[in-house]
């Protein structure tokens, strides 16, 4: 039987980043983070595993090539790993659910889908844009 902390879903009808929230998000950062860490410990292990040298040149270079992929795969998990603990810092100072850009609250739809977010949708999408403008000079 689940308990009520795992189907729990935050919802608006609630204020704003109540503790209920607040340890929502952070049980579903921990998971996350958790999850990604267990992930990176297989990676590890297969690298070390895999550095018996391919005899055939096509077979080393394709080798290598799924070595240099998760490597580059491992590096944005790690970053990844960061967002989310400054995330869980925000939870723990309270700034966690706010946009960084407006102070606004970041909706509860979008933080479920991306918990790291630190931008509201709207503040998100402008920076996009500002983006792209600079891009393309």
């Amino acid at each position: 039987m689940k308990s009520s902390t795992t189907t729990y879903r935050p919802s608006d009808k609630e204020p704003f980043m109540n503790e209920r929230q607040r340890e929502y998000f952070r049980r579903k950062l921990i998971d996350w983070k958790e999850e990604i860490l267990a992930e990176a410990k297989i990676t590890i292990a297969n690298l070390q595993n895999e550095t018996v040298s391919e005899p055939d040149l096509a077979d080393r270079a394709t080798s290598e090539t799924d070595r240099a992929l998760e490597l580059r795969n491992r590096d944005r998990q790690r970053k990844l790993v960061a967002k989310i603990d400054e995330a869980l810092r925000r939870i723990d100072d309270g700034t966690y659910g706010y946009c960084e850009e407006t102070g606004e609250p970041i909706s509860l739809s979008r933080l479920e889908a991306r918990p790291i977010a630190t931008l509201s949708l709207e503040a998100q999408e402008r920076h996009e844009r500002r983006e792209r403008v600079h891009r393309d000079e």
